[in-house]
């Protein structure tokens, strides 16, 4: 499979950097927007750090799948794990912010077995290049679920 192009390293993570900064300074006003169909959606999502133990923020794209979250730990289709990944992993509570100034408490867990395959498969539709872009990274990319801190209870 020849593998999908991408922007440079350093021009992904620069549009990240902006794209937090316009959400920040819009105090989520701009930035964010709710999946629609065939397309995925923004979020922001506040992890606690794992080693300072501060709250880190990040935008990530996602879907919904009932009342679920779906996003995946891909760091740009980098090779390390995003560091949000490894908060979640050391503390699964999260709070994300939604388009519309909604705010929830999940808990993040990976999908496994047959749930990541169907999760893996709603991403495929909404990204006809992601298995290209998930063959750049030498592990599997983690779909991450980020279910209400109420459901998931």
């Amino acid at each position: 499979m020849a593998k999908a192009r991408l922007p440079p390293r350093r021009v992904i993570k620069a549009f990240w950097i902006v794209h937090r900064r316009i959400v920040r300074s819009s105090k989520g006003r701009r930035g964010l927007w709710r999946p629609r169909p065939g397309k995925w959606g923004a979020l922001r999502l506040t992890t606690t750090g794992r080693r300072t133990g501060r709250p880190r923020s990040v935008i990530l794209g996602y879907y919904e799948d009932g009342p679920n979250l779906v996003s995946m730990a891909m760091n740009g289709w980098g090779e390390a794990e995003p560091a949000w990944w490894l908060n979640l992993q050391a503390d699964p509570d999260a709070v994300v912010d939604l388009a519309g100034g909604t705010q929830v408490d999940v808990l993040g867990r990976p999908a496994v077995g047959p749930e990541r395959e169907r999760l893996w498969q709603r991403w495929r539709e909404l990204d006809k290049n992601l298995d290209s872009y998930a063959a750049r990274r030498p592990r599997e990319t983690a779909v991450v679920v980020l279910e209400p801190r109420g459901a998931a209870e």
